[in-house]
C-alpha cells in the first residue's frame, strides 16, 4: 500500500520547504495546486483564475474534487508527500485508499504574506487585500478543519534552520 503524508497549511506557511526535505527521505511530491493549475489551463483559463477553478471543481465534483483528480497519479507501494490539502473531505478521500498521515504547518499571516511576496509565483497576491481574500477563500474550503484535525502540527515562526530541523524530526518519527 502507498504511504501518504498530506501537508496542510495556509499559503506561504512553508509547505514547499517540507516537500524539499521529504524528497530527501524518499517521498515523491504531488502538489494539488499544480493539479488545479493544470485543470485551469486545460479549460483555457488564465493561471490567475486557479482559485475560481478550484471552487468550480468543488461545485462540479464535491469538496474532495482535487483529491479525486490527484489519486490516479499515485502508484502502488510508493511514499508520497501530497501538498495543498484544502479541506477535511480531501483528507477523508485519501484515507479511504491509502495509509495516510496529516501534517499541518502554521505560520502567522504577516510571515506568510512576506514569503508570498518574495517567491514570485503567478498566482501570488499582489497586495494585502488580495492576500486576505485568498486566505478567506482557502478557509471557505474547510482548510481550518484539516489543520485542526491533523495528526502532527509544525509551527514555522522561528527561522528557516529551526523549521528545517523540525521537519526532519517529524519525518524521521513518521517513517
Amino acid at each position: 500500500m502507498s504511504r501518504l503524508l498530506l501537508i496542510v497549511g495556509m499559503p506561504g506557511c512553508g509547505k514547499g520547504e517540507f516537500i524539499s526535505i521529504a524528497k530527501d527521505f524518499g517521498y515523491v511530491p504531488i502538489v494539488m495546486g499544480d493539479i488545479v493549475r493544470e485543470e485551469t489551463l486545460r479549460r483555457g483559463r488564465d493561471i490567475k483564475e486557479s482559485g475560481m477553478i478550484a471552487q468550480q471543481l468543488r461545485i462540479e465534483m464535491g469538496n474532495s474534487a482535487v483529491a479525486q483528480l490527484t489519486i490516479p497519479k499515485i502508484e502502488e507501494g510508493k511514499k508520497y508527500i501530497i501538498d495543498g490539502i484544502r479541506g477535511y473531505s480531501e483528507v477523508q478521500e485519501f484515507k479511504s485508499y491509502f495509509d495516510t498521515i496529516v501534517v499541518a504547518i502554521h505560520s502567522s499571516p504577516v510571515a506568510r504574506f512576506s514569503r508570498l511576496c518574495g517567491r514570485g509565483r503567478g498566482d501570488d497576491p499582489l497586495d494585502p487585500e488580495e492576500f486576505f481574500e485568498r486566505d478567506h477563500r482557502e478557509l471557505g474550503f474547510g482548510i481550518g478543519d484539516a489543520i485542526a484535525l491533523s495528526d502532527v502540527m509544525i509551527i514555522n515562526e522561528d527561522g528557516l534552520e529551526d523549521f528545517r530541523s523540525d521537519i526532519a524530526k517529524v519525518i524521521r518519527k513518521l517513517d
